[in-house]
């Protein structure tokens, strides 16, 4: 039984995937679902629309489709100034106001990749859980750069996003990975420390500090090649990860397609 939560959860999923997230916005259904969600009482449903929304907009053509979208910039503007929403929901959809209402820039053929919130090394990877950390000295870019730097370098690290007004990053990992080594790396730049957000029985969050003393952190040996989406060149690649692909994309297009029917019967009559 599809619920608000499990639908926007899983079209999050989807659009942490770079390949996914021109048919999301161009599927007839699915924005405008999501610009429903934005009035969502539910608070973890805003979150994960917003959570979506900021995905999609990573891929620079969607920027215009979703900034006319009916609706889009009146209820990011609402959610801006609404009452009783966390600091999370507030500075995600100021986040995701501020990328829609931006003027267009060029497409740079050499992106500085340290002005995106957002990292995807290997998000193919589907045994992965995330894990949300306080970060505590992130006061500027440079500090989240160091951030950045040190959690590039764990072998195991799928994505993670910032939340720089929390001070928050939640990292997508491999299951087997500890998140004490994520601490560990952090611990590292000498600048930084981390300790993981959970919630307690009663729903509140609190935190949990790790040990990181002698936690071992795998490396990786060799950091991926970070290119314009628009470059992607599936032509070169090899017949197997084409065939991957292709079948990735009949899966997720037959979710869409479930989705949009959840999303037209929920919203529209």
């Amino acid at each position: 039984m599809m619920d608000a939560l499990s639908v926007v959860s899983q079209l999050r999923d989807l659009a942490s995937e770079p390949q996914n997230r021109e048919t999301i916005v161009q599927d007839q259904g699915c924005l405008p679902g999501l610009v429903l969600f934005l009035d969502h009482k539910n608070h973890e449903v805003l979150f994960a629309t917003l959570q979506t929304l900021r995905y999609l907009a990573e891929l620079s053509p969607n920027i215009p489709t979703m900034k006319n979208e009916l609706g889009m910039m009146v209820s990011l503007e609402n959610l801006m100034t609404r009452t009783g929403l966390s600091v999370d929901i507030t500075a995600l959809a100021q986040e995701v106001y501020n990328i829609l209402s931006a003027p267009a820039r060029p497409t740079s053929h050499t992106p500085d990749r340290r002005k995106k919130s957002q990292f995807f090394i290997n998000s193919s990877n589907k045994k992965a859980k995330s894990v949300t950390l306080l970060i505590k000295g992130m006061d500027s870019t440079d500090q989240r750069g160091l951030c950045e730097e040190a959690l590039l370098k764990v072998k195991g690290v799928i994505s993670f996003t910032f939340q720089m007004a929390s001070k928050r990053c939640t990292v997508r990992i491999r299951s087997d990975l500890p998140t004490e080594s994520l601490v560990s790396a952090i611990a590292a730049t000498k600048v930084l420390s981390a300790q993981q957000v959970v919630k307690n029985e009663a729903g509140e969050e609190v935190y949990v500090p790790l040990n990181s003393c002698g936690v071992a952190v795998p490396q990786n040996s060799v950091l991926p090649d970070y290119l314009p989406e628009e470059e992607e060149s599936p032509e070169k690649a090899t017949d197997r990860a084409v065939s991957r692909t292709t079948a990735k994309e009949d899966t997720s297009g037959s979710w869409l397609n479930t989705a949009a029917s959840f999303l037209t019967k929920t919203f529209y009559w």
